[in-house]
């Protein structure tokens, strides 16, 4: 079972519901994702152990296991973690994950690297959380231990629309074992002035092409996002050396207006 904490606070969580129970099967293959290797490459050069926050289903943290090395993880919906324990549990992994969320993260050990990939940073829409996580990441990094991050800039996609929507869009759907069909519909609204996203998601369970179940989720801001800028400045804000703001999931720096990028940073010795 995961670790919640003697100290862990009731928790308001989004990744729940037909969201959790059909992450990974709508998501499909993500085995040649390119953060897969990029974040394993990471962690051998910058050390062990390594912390994954947000881990999820486990996609990146399972596959680590599978590889020998000494990761945990903590996310802040326990649905996910039960998927991701289900999972481990059928490849004889046995997982060290934590129930909470980013800015409170209470844990019993430090770690050379802690990586917060797919974007999970930019979930935290309100800047005092944004900014009380950052620390919580730092008094959990080892003394010259590396943080590293992954960012989205939406803004590099429209930049001269200071708000713009798009259209329901059907993201993926897939066969359940039960031989039903889910499906996964989305759209958004993008506030470049603040830099948030607002989303709706509308999952539809369907049996012989009739729609038996539907579930809505709406999250207004569902995230904030960041320029490379901006990213650094965070980074330098909490002290960390040698920051590299870096291309997608590459060791290459990063241009002004790339729209995916990482960043790393390293706590002082």
């Amino acid at each position: 079972m995961f670790k919640p904490l003697a100290t862990q606070q009731t928790l308001d969580y989004e990744y729940y519901g037909l969201m959790a129970a059909t992450w990974d099967l709508l998501r499909g293959d993500t085995s040649n994702w390119p953060d897969r290797a990029y974040f394993r490459d990471l962690i051998r050069m910058c050390g062990q152990p390594a912390l994954i926050v947000g881990s999820g289903t486990g996609r990146l943290l399972l596959d680590y296991l599978e590889f020998g090395l000494d990761v945990d993880g903590v996310d802040c919906s326990p649905e996910m973690l039960a998927v991701c324990e289900k999972k481990a549990h059928a490849l004889g992994l046995e997982p060290t994950l934590y129930l909470q969320d980013f800015q409170h993260l209470e844990l019993p050990r430090q770690y050379e690297t802690i990586i917060v990939p797919s974007q999970n940073f930019q979930l935290l829409t309100n800047n005092d959380d944004a900014i009380e996580a950052m620390r919580s990441f730092y008094r959990h990094l080892r003394p010259g231990g590396t943080l590293a991050i992954s960012f989205m800039n939406n803004s590099a996609d429209e930049p001269n629309n200071l708000i713009y929507n798009t259209e329901w869009d059907l993201i993926a759907e897939a066969l359940q074992p039960d031989g039903t069909l889910v499906r996964r519909w989305s759209r958004s609204t993008f506030d470049n002035i603040n830099q948030l996203e607002h989303t709706e998601d509308r999952y539809e369970i369907l049996e012989a092409g009739d729609i038996i179940h539907t579930e809505d989720h709406t999250r207004s801001p569902g995230a904030r996002w960041y320029t490379p800028q901006q990213a650094q400045s965070i980074f330098e804000a909490l002290g960390l050396k040698d920051i590299r703001p870096q291309r997608k999931f590459s060791f290459e720096f990063v241009e002004d207006n790339e729209w995916l990028f990482t960043v790393t940073g390293r706590r002082g010795s």
